[in-house]
């Protein structure tokens, strides 16, 4: 359906369309997987906005992304649903690669009324004709970069529309019949009219413009009297709200008359997460992310069994049965990295602080300061964003606070914006830093109490998204272990690219060679005395990782053996190198990136041949 036709329909069939789009994204997510919840509550928003911009010109910047769905089906894409998420298919989230009117990558929370603002900006600059849009979320309004992005877009006097779903956290009170009625006749055309001629005549005039201004002033005074003070209109906002956000024909109302406006606007809309599908509204959090499902009644297809976020959990609430200075720190996401145990079971010593990863880690530093001992589960991709903090306010002061990265290497389905392929080299670069990998869950809990009991200063525990493979085993927390022996090649490789290390040794072994394979317990610090001397012994070296090139653990061990005089080693790196990875499966992405077991296995045969 194209802007032509949206911009046509009656407010009924409007009301249909929703309806229509709603079927359309449970059906699809329900045989994919996907964000349902939050798209499922924005679909009249996004149908209303689809109404009056033409975002083949017009600039709508989703904050996070995650709402996205009937976007995506509104702009010629219904017909790919059935490939959302999937290796070559439609990306979860908006993708300006993918359709134009996709305006910018989104998959990381707060920061598009920033990106809004700059496109307002650019359209000044170049003497441009179109409207730019943010739609955030109440959860992203927890950090502190969409503030930085709200107050400086309400000083701007920019030409600006952002709408604020609120589907869950009060951020204003309701203020009821009273707001509505007020919004209700500033949209009737003979105010906007009535607004437009009244501004032009009184401006016309110095003695007009000091009416103006007085009468303006008074009106205020009045709304100020009757209504709750909005802090979006003290940040410079013209404030709509909050108002129905299933009501598509007032929202598409309300947005025609923002059109209208010169300025920055402001637009609350209350919304319900799951609208429109009962399992969802009941459970709006199980179905943010959900993998397929029966559409009868919700259920999973796959149940999900243990994995190492439930493993981090259980053991987490075991170490605070033991010490009363264990507490848990997460960023919105309790569900998943596996703390809802220990929040209902400790519920003083957890702390979860909503979509704000750089507080998180600036208080955990602050609790570590006062002899606490805060363990902060964050995501990979999401620590990026607290990586000052981790410098600045942990590391600096060598405060020991416990980072347990999850969702370390390849993510899955999410894509470039959720792989966790950048803590290897960042937090590496830290000085004081421990980085442990665990490859199993009996390593994940022995690791995780050796950093909480033994450790001092900072010190981080990654680990992957699902549940352990092949290797389950402890063979130690410091250092490296050789986990299989041989003596053609040594294969190097930590965390779940252990197991991948280890089929490599295998389909070698059926060509006739023998592979060692050296499992690296700890990265930072690395334990390169033990890797030189397996090396030396087999004459080449493959360094599996599940991570970018640049700053890899394979080339500070290159860099050491060079330092070291280390010589008459073949050398192979196999690593994500320079790029941003797509999204599909863990297994099919190692695939195509060359760092699954056949891959590793073709560059050991190689790096054997160079000897």
């Amino acid at each position: 359906m194209g802007p032509e036709q949206l911009n046509t329909l009656t407010d009924l069939q409007a009301k249909m369309l929703c309806d229509q789009l709603r079927e359309q994204i449970i059906a699809s997510v329900s045989k994919t997987g996907g964000h349902l919840a939050s798209s499922l509550g924005v679909v009249e928003a996004t149908v209303a906005v689809h109404r009056v911009f033409d975002l083949e010109n017009d600039r709508l910047v989703f904050d996070v992304g995650h709402q996205c769905y009937a976007h995506k089906i509104l702009t010629q894409r219904g017909g790919q649903m059935d490939t959302l998420r999937k290796l070559g298919g439609l990306s979860g989230f908006p993708k300006p690669r993918e359709h134009r009117a996709d305006a910018f990558i989104a998959g990381h929370a707060s920061n598009a009324v920033s990106v809004a603002l700059g496109m307002a900006r650019a359209r000044t600059l170049n003497r441009e004709d179109y409207c730019v849009l943010a739609m955030l979320g109440d959860g992203a309004m927890t950090g502190g970069l969409a503030y930085e992005g709200l107050s400086d877009a309400g000083q701007s006097g920019e030409r600006l529309v952002v709408i604020l779903n609120d589907n869950g956290m009060s951020i204003t009170k309701n203020v009821g019949g009273v707001a509505r009625h007020l919004a209700q006749q500033r949209l009737k055309p003979q105010y906007l009219q009535f607004k437009k001629v009244y501004k032009r005549v009184t401006g016309a005039t110095a003695v007009g413009r000091g009416l103006y201004r007085f009468t303006h002033k008074a009106k205020q005074a009045v709304k100020n009297a009757v209504l709750h003070c909005s802090m979006f209109e003290d940040m410079g906002f013209t404030y709509l709200g909050p108002v129905d956000g299933h009501d598509v024909n007032y929202l598409t109302r309300l947005l025609r008359y923002a059109k209208e406006l010169n300025c920055p606007v402001l637009l609350h809309i209350k919304t319900v997460k799951g609208k429109g599908y009962p399992p969802a509204e009941k459970e709006p959090d199980r179905f943010h992310g959900v993998g397929p499902f029966r559409v009868e009644d919700g259920m999973p297809l796959n149940p999900a069994g243990e994995s190492f976020s439930s493993v981090f959990g259980e053991t987490l609430c075991r170490l605070a049965r033991e010490r009363d200075d264990v507490a848990a720190i997460t960023a919105a996401m309790p569900d998943g990295t596996g703390l809802v145990g220990f929040a209902r079971e400790f519920p003083d010593r957890f702390f979860d602080v909503g979509i704000a990863e750089g507080h998180a880690v600036a208080m955990a530093a602050g609790m570590a300061k006062q002899r606490a001992v805060p363990v902060a589960a964050i995501y990979s991709t999401f620590l990026q964003r607290a990586y000052d903090m981790l410098i600045h306010d942990v590391a600096i002061q060598g405060l020991h606070v416990v980072l347990c990265v999850d969702r370390a290497g390849l993510s899955g389905e999410d894509g470039e914006t959720h792989h966790g392929v950048f803590d290897v080299n960042y937090l590496s670069s830290v000085p004081g830093m421990k980085v442990y990998c665990p490859a199993s869950f009996e390593e994940l809990r022995a690791m995780l109490r050796y950093a909480v009991e033994k450790c001092r200063g900072p010190v981080a525990v990654r680990y992957p998204k699902g549940g352990e493979g092949e290797f389950r085993a402890l063979c130690g927390i410091e250092g490296a272990s050789v986990i299989r022996p041989g003596t053609d090649v040594t294969i190097a490789a930590y965390g779940a690219m252990v197991n991948e290390a280890l089929e490599a040794a295998r389909l070698l072994e059926e060509k006739g060679k023998s592979a060692q394979v050296v499992k690296l317990n700890s990265i930072a610090p690395l334990d390169v005395d033990t890797v030189a001397a397996c090396a030396q012994k087999t004459g080449a070296l493959v360094v599996a990782e599940e991570c970018v090139d640049a700053g890899c653990v394979g080339r500070r061990l290159a860099a050491e053996f060079a330092l070291r005089g280390v010589s008459g080693v073949g050398l192979a790196l196999v690593n994500l190198g320079d790029r941003f990875v797509q999204h599909g499966t863990v297994a099919e992405l190692r695939a195509l990136c060359g760092i699954d077991g056949p891959s590793i296995c073709r560059r050991a045969w190689e790096v054997m041949g160079r000897g």
